[in-house]
């Protein structure tokens, strides 16, 4: 009798220390799990490649990065951008945010590729006190109805890619791109003045994506 009752005792204690060590593991399991997800929100969150344009009302030179998503067909990029100094004001930065969108990709070879078509859209400012996004008090009302500070922009283009040897090179591929671009304030103004050449209100720009994952 009493080592029956020892024999019950133990497949108790042994059903309920097993039963505990599989709910610690599959804790540990959501735990990973969350953890898991968790850092790939974050990892979403690292920069994929590094750009830099010259020209297109957005300084003489900028340097920016940015991420490609949706089978990269769309790319956001952040950059930081100079105004050289002139005879008449003095060095100014910009910042731009942009949003680009590239239809389609044809493989002219094996490692070449061209993208017939990118457009988008951006919204610059000039990071300076001389200029404003609201106009200030001491203009009469509606004596300026437009920002001085920020633009907003739409632009199309083409670009080429050449995919890089990943063992030599830190970046996977180089792209060559060119833009054509207008603001809102240069749109209204043709709009006005239809004597206006396209040379008045386009902006060509030119510049380099490094892709980096």
């Amino acid at each position: 009798m009493k080592l029956s009752i020892f024999k019950w005792m133990f497949l108790f204690l042994f059903l309920t220390g097993t039963l505990q060590a599989q709910e610690e593991i599959e804790d540990d399991v959501r735990y990973k799990k969350r953890v898991k997800k968790y850092i790939s929100r974050w990892e979403k969150l690292i920069p994929r490649y590094t750009k830099l344009q010259f020209a297109g009302s957005m300084g003489m030179l900028s340097l920016g990065t940015g991420w490609n998503y949706y089978r990269n067909h769309w790319e956001t990029d952040v950059y930081l951008g100079i105004v050289p100094r002139n005879s008449d004001r003095h060095a100014m930065a910009t910042l731009t945010l942009k949003q680009n969108y590239y239809p389609w990709n044809i493989r002219i070879a094996d490692k070449l590729s061209f993208e017939p078509l990118a457009c988008g859209v951006y919204i610059n400012t000039l990071l300076d006190r001389d200029f404003w996004g609201k106009q200030p008090d001491k203009y009469p009302q509606g004596y300026y109805w437009f920002s001085t500070r920020i633009r907003t922009h739409v632009f199309i283009g083409e670009r080429f890619t050449l995919k890089l040897d990943t063992k030599k090179s830190w970046h996977k591929s180089i792209s060559f791109f060119y833009e054509l671009s207008t603001c809102d304030l240069y749109l209204i103004n043709k709009i006005g003045n239809s004597y206006l050449k396209p040379k008045d209100y386009l902006s060509l720009s030119f510049g380099l994506k490094l892709q980096i994952l």
